[in-house]
């Protein structure tokens, strides 16, 4: 019988003057979440102070829910930032801003409660922070926005250069794109990296993660760049990183040199090529080992490595315990 799947209520709270794209790239993750798998089901609804509202580039969005009463305690409250102004379109005026946002701080200073997860994108992390929800909290937004949402709430400690910030359940992200980065994030931790890697793949973006994260997924480790040679190369090993790779081979794919493909990855990955390669199989090795019954000689074979001595020491450099502790227990 299959089983149902889980769903995950995600209500979005749009502001006035919104920035599309604020809006656009994160839910655009969820959506390809629902397709890429059927474990986890994302449910979005669509909050505002009025019905319509005119977007950052003078596209009106219509039919918004009126903002409701309590959120469930397990729901997600996506918060997107906004524009100064209204460009291709006539702005609706700073009077009705001011009204409408205030609106929605003392939504969320009335419901939001700690236990909430409230997910800020861009400058949403001002809302947030008009509301008290980032007191005490770590948190991030555009870098024009720094300084200001330091003012608002001086009791948050505010991070300036990061793509996101996640301290317990308040998630803010930087300016514009870094919103996708950061539900790219929080899919790959819900869904799986291997969902996550699809979901980027599809939208044409890099998947890239927040150096602040104490403990990052080695599918994903080395990615918080933006170069894109080196992405190319990552890209190419985490297809297939059992592939016998050789520096002349992952240079093609990135079209660099050897040599300056080795600079750049130790410049931006923070790490040598061989070091990534190695990394990504041993965690496939460690996803084989959890999931199959191989043996070790045969789970090295797949995962790229000559020997199960290899793997053992390649193994060792990362995990404090042998690859047998990640051996599944039979059922």
């Amino acid at each position: 019988m299959t089983r149902a799947p889980r769903r995950q209520a995600v209500w979005v709270l749009v502001p006035p003057r919104a920035l599309l794209l604020d809006l656009a790239g994160p839910l655009e993750v969820l959506r390809r979440a629902n397709i890429e798998q059927s474990a986890l089901q994302f449910d979005v609804r669509y909050f505002a102070a009025r019905a319509h509202v005119t977007s950052s580039i003078g596209l009106v969005l219509g039919a918004f829910e009126p903002l409701p009463g309590a959120p469930p305690a397990d729901a997600w409250l996506v918060l997107g930032g906004s524009t100064d102004t209204v460009a291709f379109a006539p702005d609706p005026g700073d009077a009705a801003v001011d009204r409408d946002e205030r609106a929605l701080v003392e939504w969320l200073r009335r419901h939001v409660r700690d236990a909430h997860r409230v997910i800020s994108i861009c400058s949403g992390a001002l809302l947030a922070a008009r509301a008290g929800l980032l007191d005490g909290y770590a948190c991030t937004t555009h870098h024009a926005c720094c300084a200001e949402l330091a003012a608002i709430a001086p009791a948050a400690r505010v991070h300036e250069n990061r793509l996101y910030v996640e301290d317990r359940t308040r998630l803010s992200s930087a300016g514009v794109t870094a919103g996708t980065d950061l539900l790219l994030h929080l899919v790959a931790r819900e869904c799986g990296p291997a969902v996550a890697a699809a979901i980027a793949r599809h939208l044409v973006v890099y998947l890239r993660r927040s150096g602040s994260d104490p403990q990052l997924s080695p599918w994903l480790q080395g990615r918080n760049h933006l170069h894109p040679v080196v992405h190319r190369a990552q890209d190419a090993v985490a297809a297939d990183p059992a592939r016998a790779w050789s520096l002349a081979a992952l240079a093609h794919v990135a079209n660099a040199s050897p040599r300056h493909l080795s600079r750049l990855f130790n410049e931006h990955a923070g790490m040598s090529l061989p070091d990534y390669v190695n990394r990504l199989r041993v965690a496939l090795a460690a996803e084989l080992l959890g999931h199959t019954r191989l043996d070790m000689e045969r789970v090295a074979e797949r995962s790229g490595f000559a020997s199960a001595r290899q793997l053992r020491r390649a193994w060792s450099r990362t995990h404090a315990t042998s690859p047998r502790g990640a051996r599944a227990s039979p059922e």
